[in-house]
């Protein structure tokens, strides 16, 4: 395969211009196109070039811009760095590299964005900002504090040393926020923001000496400098007016070395609007993008405390959320009457629980659901914390629908208890329910004590996982990987022949794993022994669509979560109503086709009648696959009670009888059924985070105040530890001496 060549276009004699946007671009001096290829050495590329420029090879510097990376410069110092040039450049024919002598590489370093080796990646190399000029190195700089730059008093702490970029554009349009003495300002918020602007355009640190609710008297930071100016209240007005002003630095202004304030307030409100047009701004990106437009190095923690900021001034306070409830349940209530919506409070006016089920989710479930509810929780990673728990059912094509949510303080028994009785008031039906849910945390006594008389099927994915852990370490990856498959499939068999046999497959691997199976209550995970209808659905997490709808929205205050979940419902029930419109079969697209695979594997079928209702149907040979009661819709396969749709023996013989398979079909599967579950819709909630005051005293007229719960989010990122599944099983030290598992040969007690 002939080597990828490339036109490197080397221009030398020029300077680097910095754009608006932060970019460079090269302008003047000359240009010569030379052709390289992955095979070309850095030493002849250099010898051409120091030809053609009249340079020296032994004195030179090559940089080149990454593709769609216009504002950092790599470095070619070796042949790897020049390889990886021509592999980064794609499909791309031409690259643009310039070339310097190296003492004209130093004398323009003002202008020259920090460079980097071609080692840095491409991920790296995008957003970095230009490095400052090594004279423009600040002192220690005052740090993001927890109390914002407007408050009088303040006093903030010294932090990492800071670089100023000469000319930050951001900055210059704030040179004259202080103009001198009679200025006026509206408060002394105003007149500190201004006083903040104006430190920052002009490159200078300041201390407060007097800073009271009356006058304001500021300095200089630097030891000796005259610069001072000094505020106060105008006489008979509430306006602050400059009543003195030293404009002279003798320290050099922007000049010099200096250092100068940013609290997290003030870069907040700086990344505000950006933060609302990506949700995803990152901490890095922040920092990066504040020192290349302002000058101030921001470590990592301080872009953090930042964001959390400008997103409470976007979103609104997590405290007054909470506080807010009231009027917020009141109103889901006037929009969406019929809705659940109930909450709670400790005795201290903390919050304790907040129960949600909307008018249209109890009327689907009640009109085209299956009586069968999946429980789960997930653990809110928000300010305060807390869980969410959701009851959630299944469609007639299997699509998750929201019957209820709740957010609680934490997962326990007491809030297991009570949301369950939530649910049963708002979905009162006569039908014998079937949960499934953990059995763990309370849950299985709460089920217990709110709906004596329902099935309750442990989720199996749980209870593989729970006897995954407790054999961790006494038995080896591929041992459990066996033994896991062999639970599953005791989970699925149908009939108890099938249990037995997968459950010795079991014994045969570990008694000790035979026995915890045993023990674990079959009856209330194994088909073969359990009673109620789960429609081949054996684990909770049914509903991760709605988990995923709750990652999304769990970094809001508590009111601006549940009605960001409450507009994804909406969404979910308009398109799925508009889609069903179009559908025109009696069954549901994916039940339909169910249907018809099962009556195509029928038509090879023999049927024979035994005794009333009863018909047994063979196979091409006279073997007996299953017997069929048509009257009782039982067939000793157990396909048919399992789905709820007529297996392929039955259909044989509905079709015998000449009947309709249609006609023995369960009616959660028909096409009715699910418009009946999409017939309501969910109405939007309006002024959720900015109510109208005209409207707070008729809800608040009880005063019913709510505050957050104690529990805060401990510092750091979240731990994202997820349950260790079977494929993701790491592989343990098994001893090839003494065959145990957690060591080898080398450290084996018996050698």
């Amino acid at each position: 395969m002939a080597a990828k060549k490339i036109i490197a276009i080397c221009q030398s004699g020029g300077d680097f211009v910095t754009d608006k946007d932060g970019s460079l671009s090269y302008s003047g001096g000359e240009a010569f196109a030379i052709d390289i290829n992955e095979q070309t050495s850095l030493s002849d590329f250099k010898s051409e070039i120091a030809d053609m420029f009249s340079l020296s090879s032994d004195n030179m510097s090559i940089k080149y811009f990454l593709p769609g990376n216009k504002k950092t410069l790599i470095t070619i110092s070796k042949d790897k760095d020049l390889q990886r040039m021509v592999s980064f450049l794609g499909d791309s024919l031409t690259v643009d590299v310039f070339v310097a002598s190296d003492e004209a590489a130093a004398r323009n370093v003002s202008n020259m964005p920090g460079s980097r080796s071609s080692r840095t990646t491409v991920s790296e190399a995008v957003g970095v900002p230009i490095v400052a000029p090594a004279n423009a190195v600040l002192g220690m700089t005052d740090a993001i504090d927890d109390v914002d730059m407007d408050m009088p008093n303040e006093t903030p702490i010294d932090c990492l040393p800071i670089n100023i970029i000469e000319h930050h554009k951001a900055a210059q349009v704030w040179e004259n926020t202080i103009t001198g003495v009679d200025q006026r300002f509206n408060s002394f918020n105003e007149f500190r923001e201004a006083l903040h602007k104006y430190s920052i355009a002009h490159g200078f640190a300041y201390r407060y000496k007097k800073n009271d609710s009356h006058r304001v008297t500021v300095k200089c930071k630097a030891q000796g400098c005259p610069w001072r100016i000094y505020a106060s209240r105008l006489s008979t007005t509430q306006l602050i007016c400059i009543k003195k002003m030293n404009t002279m630095h003798t320290c050099g202004g922007a000049a010099v070395k200096a250092g100068y304030r940013a609290t997290r307030g003030w870069v907040g409100s700086i990344i505000k609007e950006k933060l609302k047009i990506s949700p995803n701004y990152r901490p890095k990106d922040i920092a990066d993008d504040i020192k290349r437009e302002y000058g101030i190095e921001l470590n990592y923690s301080q872009a953090w405390r930042a964001k959390e900021i400008a997103r409470e001034q976007l979103q609104g306070s997590f405290k007054e959320a909470y506080n807010l409830l009231p009027f917020f349940c009141e109103k889901i209530k006037e929009t969406n009457p019929g809705s659940i919506v109930t909450f709670n409070t400790k005795d201290d006016s903390s919050f304790h629980r907040l129960f949600v089920s909307f008018h249209a989710s109890i009327s689907g479930f009640l009109q085209g659901c299956r009586p069968l509810i999946f429980l789960d929780s997930v653990t809110l990673n928000s300010k305060y914390q807390g869980n969410l728990f959701a009851a959630t059912a299944a469609d007639a094509e299997d699509g998750i629908f929201p019957v209820a949510f709740a957010v609680v303080d934490a997962e326990d028994e007491d809030n297991w208890t009570w949301f369950l009785r939530e649910l049963k008031s708002a979905v009162p039906t006569s039908s014998q329910l079937t949960f499934v849910a953990d059995f763990q945390n309370g849950l299985k006594q709460a089920l217990a004590d709110v709906f004596d008389k329902c099935y309750h099927s442990y989720c199996l994915q749980h209870l593989a996982d729970k006897l995954n852990r407790e054999l961790k370490g006494h038995l080896s990856h591929d041992a459990r990987r066996f033994m896991i498959s062999d639970f599953y499939s005791a989970a699925r068999s149908p009939r108890l022949e099938g249990f037995q046999r997968d459950t010795e497959l079991i014994r045969a691997i570990s008694p000790e794993a035979y026995d915890w199976i045993i023990q674990s209550e079959p009856e209330h995970w194994a088909n073969a022994f359990f009673g109620g209808a789960r429609y081949n659905h054996l684990i909770s997490t049914f509903g991760q669509q709605f988990y995923s709808w709750v990652s999304e929205a769990h970094e809001f205050p508590i009111t601006q979560m549940i009605d960001e979940l409450r507009g994804k419902m909406m969404e979910a029930i308009y398109k799925r109503r508009v889609d069903s419109s179009q559908w025109i079969t009696k069954l549901t697209p994916c039940n339909e086709e169910k249907l018809q695979k099962e009556t195509a594997m029928a038509r090879s079928f023999q049927v024979l009648l035994t005794q009333g209702s009863t018909f047994e149907v063979r196979g091409e040979n006279p073997q007996v696959l299953a017997v069929v009661n048509i009257d009782h819709w039982d067939c000793s396969c157990k396909g048919w009670q399992l789905t709820g749709l007529p297996c392929s023996h039955a259909i044989a013989v509905i079709e015998c009888i000449g009947r309709s398979p249609y006609d023995y079909c369960s009616r959660y599967f028909t096409t009715e059924s699910f418009r009946l579950t999409y017939a309501e819709s969910i109405h939007p909630v309006p002024n959720v985070d900015r109510p109208i005051e005209d409207e707070l005293p008729e809800v608040t007229a009880v005063a019913v105040t709510v505050t957050p719960p104690p529990t805060k989010r401990p510092p750091g990122r979240p731990k994202k530890k997820q349950p260790e599944s079977i494929d993701m099983m790491r592989r343990q030290l098994q001893c090839s001496k003494c065959k145990g598992l957690g060591h080898n040969k080398k450290t084996c007690k018996e050698s």
